[in-house]
């Protein structure tokens, strides 16, 4: 299996299957790069699992990069599952589904979940569509794995997929908070940007501090946020030393949905971290 989503890839460790990461580099906009994947392991390969938008660097596929994945595909003989559980957040540009581009029903299929659209998260409601064969073995693994969701969580479902209206308003709050954070951590010295999707923002870590600590790996950095500024993030040291920051903090007052306790938050958080002083590259 070519993949590089954590959970996925163990899952297909314990039946038995190899993995074959693949790195994404800033310098290829967080995409997979299929030409350096060599011929023997692309021959031996099953599937080619992807996920865009994606967690945790929030890129966002493109039409161009789907159209190669197919190609590896059909050369490759090869099944794509392409996660979209963020599809619906994606900011600066209209969704995109891997079936729109030509050709890909032939190859593969789509996971869509509710968790992030509609704040769903552990409720576990999501559906598949495309390649009618790859559904009818995945439908057949489903019948003998588990016996269905609770009724009630089905019926909350099935309202959230009557009402996009939910999604998009939680993708404008998400959107809102993004563009905030982005600015307060480029005006400490951070290079943050703008995901094109998720409720995430990848960012590579300083260096160090002028006072002479130095930071050699994201999981030093988060380690240090979250022991010194009381700031949780994500480290990633895959490719590049990187920590993810979510955008999914509460921001209540008196029971409701409140922008000036999201600003508040966003303002501690900024003071945090220019309490310090760092150094980057």
């Amino acid at each position: 299996m070519l993949i590089f989503v954590p959970v996925t890839a163990t899952h297909t460790q314990w039946y038995g299957g190899n993995i074959e990461n693949l790195q994404l580099l800033e310098e290829n906009n967080f995409l997979p790069d299929f030409s350096i994947i060599s011929p023997e392991t692309a021959n031996k390969a099953k599937i080619l699992y992807l996920n865009y938008p994606n967690n945790p660097t929030g890129a966002q596929a493109t039409k161009k990069f789907y159209k190669k994945a197919i190609d590896f595909a059909f050369e490759n003989d090869v099944i794509i599952v392409q996660d979209a559980a963020y599809a619906a957040l994606t900011y600066g540009a209209k969704p995109l589904s891997f079936l729109t581009i030509k050709d890909a029903k032939e190859v593969g299929v789509e996971i869509h979940s509710l968790s992030k659209a509609f704040n769903m998260t552990g409720w576990r409601l999501a559906f598949l569509a495309g390649n009618e064969l790859i559904i009818s073995g995945f439908a057949s693994v489903k019948d003998n794995f588990d016996s269905g969701q609770f009724i009630p969580i089905q019926k909350a479902g099935i309202h959230c997929l009557k009402h996009p209206e939910i999604t998009e308003k939680i993708r404008i709050k998400y959107e809102r908070r993004l563009s905030k954070m982005v600015d307060i951590l480029n005006s400490i010295g951070f290079n943050a940007k703008m995901p094109g999707g998720t409720f995430y923002i990848y960012v590579k870590i300083p260096t160090g501090t002028k006072d002479g600590l130095t930071f050699t790996s994201a999981e030093e950095f988060s380690q240090y946020l979250i022991k010194e500024k009381l700031i949780s993030t994500v480290p990633w040291d895959d490719a590049g030393n990187y920590i993810r920051m979510a955008a999914c903090f509460e921001a209540f007052s008196n029971g409701i949905v409140s922008i000036e306790e999201e600003d508040r938050i966003l303002s501690e958080i900024k003071n945090r971290l220019a309490s310090e002083d760092f150094v980057f590259e």
